[in-house]
């Protein structure tokens, strides 16, 4: 082979198959071993990229080589030559041979090292390029979790090194659609609002993006919005769930009416469906139940570990919160183990005197984190001298309002038949599909199906969480009070 034919084949391959493609081919061309090593300390690692460990005689030849100087060197051991071709950024090309070695193989690397050189430089550029997406990615998600948590100015001081800036007021839009196509949505979701919309996956569904919009970014009715309507136009599988126009402060009930719209999009021919208004649980007890939510809550505020490694009260109060709204999925936003999810949980029980196998407590546990946003990032404050309990909560007229409006939908002209059956026996065996399919004497997917239908009827969603089984339990527990 002519060196004209080498050099053609080096330069595409440092083009086509990068620089571990062009090593593995002077490896095979000149019958011996080629790679990158570090032209400083011999106890240096090797090049990441190339896993395999080079050759001590290759290691020690490029030590030599730098500390005399030299852009080149040969040196000869026991039946092999090591050859050695300065890069840049204190590496090396090497090659140890067996002797004899071909009579072309100085030629041939000193022919390769700069097109390597500069493979290598663009491979390190891409390398930086990935770490940076990935830093941002995290620093969305720490911002988001932020938000989640009621931590606006730490969320705002992180949010500051990126953009666009955090939106207030906002509507929290969640498009669900396949992994490859996020990154065309989360492009268009910036090109619609020119560059305004705040986009971030999220941590819990891999096929959800969450995107802040700010209110006066597009002119959004009942039935029109530009922004949805874009979104489920670029792919047939992409539903998009819209929240109504809210503070950046009510940033974890926007997140939650999105994932309830989403759920109705998904039975929709248009794909996009925004949150339906209706009446709000924490609105109505704020006042009757306060004082009974800071009681049940306040072990868990008041709470100091033992250990300084061990979850401290607000931490715990996080988990709560996490593990309430998406169950075992909870160990993604937490980033926690399963092991360490579930021992928080159990911990989070003990303080609280609660059983959160139960769905009555669940909801409990639920409608007081509601009632205190934000409780237990100081000194947590006293419980109430007496404090009511929760039934004595849902005995508040203004609560047997809510209760009756809110479980309207599943006796009105629209609902499925046994619509109100159909709940009330999933409530009953906590939310469980086995055993309220073996009680309505239906099978899993027939009670499913129910179910499903029941969502579009209430415009929220049942079977994934975040759920509005809670709100559905105390609405329940606030009729029967109500006699």
């Amino acid at each position: 082979m002519s060196r004209s034919d080498d050099v053609l084949k080096v330069h595409r391959l440092s083009h086509g198959g990068g620089s571990a493609a062009l090593l593995e081919w002077l490896a095979a061309r000149l019958g011996g071993w080629t790679g990158v090593v570090p032209a400083g300390d011999p106890g240096a690692a090797a090049d990441r990229d190339h896993a395999e460990e080079p050759p001590v005689a290759a290691v020690r030849g490029a030590a030599e080589m730098t500390a005399r100087g030299v852009r080149s060197a040969v040196l000869h051991g026991d039946g092999s030559a090591t050859l050695l071709f300065a890069l840049d950024a204190g590496r090396a090309l090497a090659a140890v041979l067996p002797l004899p070695h071909p009579v072309d193989a100085p030629t041939l690397l000193a022919d390769a090292a700069v097109p390597l050189a500069l493979v290598l430089r663009a491979e390190e550029a891409e390398r930086r390029e990935e770490r940076a997406a990935i830093a941002e990615a995290r620093a969305r998600e720490a911002v988001l979790r932020l938000l989640m948590g009621g931590q606006l100015s730490t969320a705002h001081q992180i949010a500051e090194a990126l953009r666009p800036p955090l939106p207030d007021p906002m509507r929290i839009y969640v498009a669900e659609c396949r992994t490859g196509r996020l990154a065309e949505v989360a492009r268009l979701c910036r090109e619609v609002t020119g560059g305004r919309a705040w986009v971030v996956r999220c941590p819990v569904y891999v096929r959800h993006l969450i995107i802040l919009v700010p209110a006066d970014a597009a002119a959004v009715s009942a039935d029109h919005d530009p922004l949805a309507g874009a979104l489920t136009a670029t792919a047939p599988d992409c539903t998009v769930g819209v929240s109504g126009e809210l503070d950046l402060g009510q940033a974890p009930t926007a997140y939650t009416q999105a994932f309830h719209a989403l759920a109705v999009a998904r039975g929709r021919d248009e794909r996009h469906a925004r949150f339906g208004p209706g009446p709000e649980l924490a609105l109505a007890a704020r006042e009757a139940g306060a004082d009974w939510a800071g009681a049940l809550l306040a072990p868990l505020h008041a709470y100091e570990p033992r250990r300084p490694q061990d979850p401290g009260g607000q931490e715990l109060r996080d988990t709560a919160h996490a593990w309430l709204n998406f169950g075992p999925h909870a160990t993604r936003l937490l980033r926690v183990h399963r092991n360490t999810l579930a021992a928080r949980v159990r911990l989070v029980e003990t303080l609280l005197g609660l059983d959160l196998g139960r769905l009555g407590d669940q909801s409990a546990l639920s409608l007081a984190l509601r009632l205190t946003p934000g409780a237990g990032r100081g000194s947590g404050g006293a419980a109430p001298a007496t404090a009511p309990e929760l039934d004595a909560v849902l005995r508040d007229p203004r609560l047997t309002a809510w209760a009756r409006a809110h479980l309207s939908r599943l006796t009105g002209p629209d609902a499925p038949a046994g619509a109100r059956t159909t709940v009330r026996t999933w409530l009953e065996h906590d939310a469980r599909l086995v055993p309220a399919a073996a009680a309505l004497g239906v099978s899993v997917p027939g009670a499913r199906k129910r179910l499903a239908r029941i969502e579009a009827v209430l415009e929220r969603s049942l079977l994934q969480s975040p759920s509005v089984r809670y709100d559905l339990w105390l609405a329940h527990r606030a009729e029967e009070l109500a006699g």
